[in-house]
Formats: C-alpha cells, structure tokens, sequence
C-alpha cells in the first residue's frame, strides 16, 4: 500500500465486530487512511460475507474471539496499545433476539461493559466510539423524529439491550472518564446511533436487502412483511462516515463530542419498506420480484424517523448520497460480486467514490 498522509496514518485503531457487514466496510476504509488496525471478533455470521468477499483479513490483524470471554478480550486490547477503539460486535438481528434472548443480552450488555472495562485497563486509548442503534429509543410510533435527549426503551430483546448498552456506555463514561475531566484523564467515549443502513456485501439472515438479492438471484419471489413500514435507510459510508468523524473529534478532546450521536439521513429518504423493494426491483431487472407475507410475526416498529441535527451542527457532519444512488450503488456491488470481480478492490472503489462526492443534503 502507497504512503497516506492524514489524521489516520499510523494511527492505531482497536475495532469489535470487524467480520461483519458495517465493521468489514470500516477496516478497509480506516486502513486505506494508513491507520494500523487490530480486529476482534468471532468468525462471519454468514456464507458468503463481506470479509471473505472483500479481503479484509488483508488489512489488519485478525483476532478472533468473544466479546463476552472478557479475559481474552482485555488481553487482545492491551496488547496492541491502541489510540481508538469503535466497538461495533454485537447481536445484530431483531427476529434473533426473540429467539434467543439471553445470548442477545450477553452480547450487546455485557459485551459493551467488557469492551469499556477493557479500556479502563489500556492507557493507550483516547477515543472509543460505541456503536448502537436507532431501535434503542421508547418508540411511540409518532410522527417526529427522535432527538438524543428522547427516552431510551425497547419493546423486544434487541432494542431494550442496545438501550441497556447506552446505559452502560453513560454509566462508564460519568464514572470512570467523566467529561470535565477530559483534560486529565484524556479518554473520549461517545455512542453512535444509526438507521438501517444498506451497502454491498450484507448477507445476514432476515434483513430487507440481503433476502430481496437472494430471491433476485434464486428467481423466486421475495416474502416480505410489513411493507408499510418506515425506516431511516442509508447507505452504510453515511454513519461510518460519522463514526470516524467522531473518533476525530474525540482526539482532538473536544468535550462536546463526549456524548451520544445520532446519524440518520434526511426526511426525504425514510422510505418505506413497499418502496424500497419496488425500487429494487426495477434496478436489479429481470427475475425480480416479491410478495406479501401475511404470515404472523414478532413485533416491530411500523415508524421510526431520527433527528441528526446534533451531528450536522457539532461535528460537520451531512450525509452524501440519496437513497436513490445508494440503492443503485447496492445493485452494483451484489452484481459485481456475482460476476466473480474483485469486490476488495470494487468496496474500496465505492468508499472513494463516496469521499469524492459532493454533499447532496445541506
């Protein structure tokens, strides 16, 4: 790799859950900034996924392990003295969680309180940007969309335990590295919270784009429930895009970044789930199709909007693509890939085309 010069060159970066979807697109993005990174994780959830598709062992230092066996953990943090950690590993799945809720607890509770423990035991750290979600608010199905300072709250395991993980995120943050101490103690902590995001590479079980393009491929129609439903969609450089920008911050000791964020895109792009499908369905072309699932089902939010005017205004922060050229670019990876092309080389082609983009949404 050619010498990059930048705030992240030789920086060294601690990221969980990097054989996943959103921390597989992080670690190629970070190390093509020249930052210096170590992954933990467990093995990819899926077959294919995005870290044996794209190469990502290629960047980092793969370390394989559970975010709950804390000893192994703490071990594998302090050894490689990072400076940033984003913690993305996680129990990802709303439908998962119902059906095994304790391991969902385990994982996104106790595993963010091991990971922030783990930093308390690393000097090395300044900055650790916690990733949670969009679900972790009490959603009262209302029109507005949900502001930081909104209760927190989560009707199925999943939601309640990234609700649980920004309790703990707080909970650490005011006891152990408390923001008017900064100056002293010098270690950031933030949480993130995103909408759905979508992106080449997402094969998990259960989520919209991932089972509307294997249905595409197989040329059987797509069961889909709730498509009414609406969501904050965005393609996953847009939160990632904050995520780093917020670990910027955080070095740089601005106290203010020191808190919770959320990064959704602009109204105009909650989508509903109808129109997200119908759309796809035209760019992918022939052999697309899908149906209406009237089968019951667990509960889900039927709307869900987030406010990111913290974001814009605290940390510059503005999304880059509409839905529509998120879509397409979507398209083009899973058929990229399809194709047998490079799609380490083909992710990395999209995240420089997304850095070259102009800001649509002001």
């Amino acid at each position: 790799m050619e010498d990059v010069v930048g705030p992240w060159s030789g920086r060294r970066v601690y990221i969980t859950g990097h054989t996943g979807f959103k921390g597989g697109w992080l670690a190629l993005w970070l190390a093509s900034k020249g930052a210096k990174i170590r992954g933990y994780a467990l093995d990819p959830a899926t077959q294919p996924n995005l870290f044996t598709d794209a190469r990502v062992a290629d960047v980092l230092d793969d370390d394989r392990g559970d975010i709950q066996d804390y000893p192994k953990l703490e071990a594998s943090l302090v050894d490689f003295e990072p400076e940033v950690v984003f913690h993305l590993a996680a129990q990802p799945l709303l439908r998962r969680s119902y059906a095994d809720p304790l391991g969902t607890y385990g994982a996104n509770v106790m595993g963010t309180a091991n990971l922030l423990e783990a930093v308390r035991k690393s000097p090395s750290v300044r900055a650790v940007v916690c990733v949670t979600t969009d679900k972790c608010y009490q959603n009262r199905e209302w029109a507005w969309p949900y502001r930081e300072t909104d209760p927190l709250g989560g009707h199925d395991p999943y939601s309640s335990s990234k609700a649980a993980a920004e309790i703990v995120v707080a909970a650490f943050r005011d006891s152990y590295f408390p923001v008017n101490r900064l100056s002293e103690h010098r270690v950031g902590i933030a949480s993130a919270r995103a909408g759905n995001v979508i992106g080449g590479g997402d094969w998990s079980e259960d989520r919209l784009i991932p089972d509307l393009i294997r249905g595409f491929e197989s040329r059987h129609p797509v069961l889909i429930r709730r498509p009414n439903a609406i969501r904050p969609w965005q393609h996953v450089l847009e939160p990632l895009q904050g995520y780093i920008t917020l670990a910027e911050h955080l070095l740089d000791g601005r106290p203010e970044a020191a808190t919770a964020f959320n990064f959704g895109p602009a109204d105009s792009d909650a989508w509903s789930v109808e129109r997200i499908a119908n759309k796809l369905v035209e760019l992918w072309g022939s052999g697309a199709s899908w149906i209406r699932d009237d089968a019951p089902s667990v509960h889900e939010a039927h709307y869900l909007k987030l406010d990111s005017s913290k974001a814009r205004s605290d940390l510059g922060w503005r999304p880059r693509l509409s839905l529509e050229t998120a879509l397409e670019w979507t398209i083009h990876w899973y058929r990229s890939s399809k194709a047998g092309n490079d799609m380490s080389a083909g992710t990395r082609l999209q995240t420089a085309q997304f850095e070259r983009a102009q800001l649509v949404f002001s």
